[in-house]
């Protein structure tokens, strides 16, 4: 699709001219635009993917949920029109309270299960959540096992770590426990997906949202230092860490993502997965 096309589109979509779209630099699944209305609303624009209805979908959920994301302004399968959230700078000491106060109160929003209505997405990858009982069932078999395989199909992980992988999903039952509670997690929480101004959170974006332990979102935060001690010692004034989460869950479940990110890139990753394998004895 051109850019006349393109703008052509939302022009009619939004029943206002498009005055200017500048590229953003491509995305991980879409191309993505900024730019303004004939009629001041600035925008920012992403397609060429297939599921950008359903990230629609899912920031609109996180809106309800009480999070500051974009306005969603207009969704098709293949176009994705929000409203421009302003922001720069670093996450500073006290937007990472902020941070902990919304992600507290995102992670109270309970479900009578694991997983979700429908199948999302992470970093343009198929994130299948089957609604289930068993968070130790949901995480081994849709998140470990699951990921493990795209990324052995895709010949970015050997069969003998995918072995490995299979071992450790077999005893996860000595890391974890029954007591867990489903919470509605961000999914992708790393710091380019965490909009920020001098103190204070503005907006979350890239949402690969599902119902799951808590915790795997707070390590996954963990794994790219998207914040620090202050959002953790906030966080913990609301909901309070089982034991041993830093001392053994934080590492387990950074699993997830650096599978996603071994099916995606490989490289170096695989050997920080092998290395986290090796850690818990696998």
């Amino acid at each position: 699709m051109s850019s006349i096309e393109l703008e052509a589109r939302i022009a009619v979509a939004l029943d206002s001219p498009v005055s200017c779209l500048q590229p953003m630099g491509d995305g991980c699944v879409a191309d993505v635009r900024h730019g303004q209305l004939d009629d001041g609303r600035r925008i920012v624009v992403k397609w060429g993917s297939r599921s950008l209805a359903l990230e629609g979908r899912m920031l609109e959920r996180l809106r309800k949920a009480g999070m500051p994301v974009p306005e969603v302004y207009h969704t098709e399968d293949d176009l994705l029109v929000m409203s421009w959230i302003e922001h720069g700078g670093q996450i500073d000491r006290d937007a990472e309270e902020h941070a902990a106060d919304l992600i507290a109160h995102l992670h109270n929003q309970t479900a009578a299960s694991f997983g979700y209505e429908e199948d999302t997405v992470i970093g343009g990858l198929q994130q299948p959540n089957p609604e289930t009982s068993s968070w130790l069932e949901f995480f081994r078999d849709q998140r470990l096992l699951y990921m493990a395989g795209e990324a052995l199909k895709a010949e970015r992980l050997s069969p003998e770590t995918y072995d490995r992988i299979e071992t450790l999903a077999g005893r996860l039952d000595t890391w974890l426990d029954g007591d867990i509670k489903p919470s509605l997690i961000h999914g992708d929480l790393w710091g380019g997906n965490v909009l920020a101004l001098p103190g204070r959170i503005v907006g979350f974006i890239d949402p690969a949202i599902y119902y799951a332990d808590a915790e795997i979102e707070l390590a996954f935060s963990t794994l790219f230092n998207t914040f620090g001690e202050r959002f953790f010692s906030r966080y913990e004034e609301y909901r309070p860490l089982r034991p041993d989460f830093f001392k053994e869950r934080c590492e387990l479940y950074n699993l997830y993502p650096l599978l996603v990110h071994v099916r995606l890139f490989g490289g170096e990753y695989v050997n920080t997965v092998e290395g986290t394998l090796s850690r818990f004895g696998c």
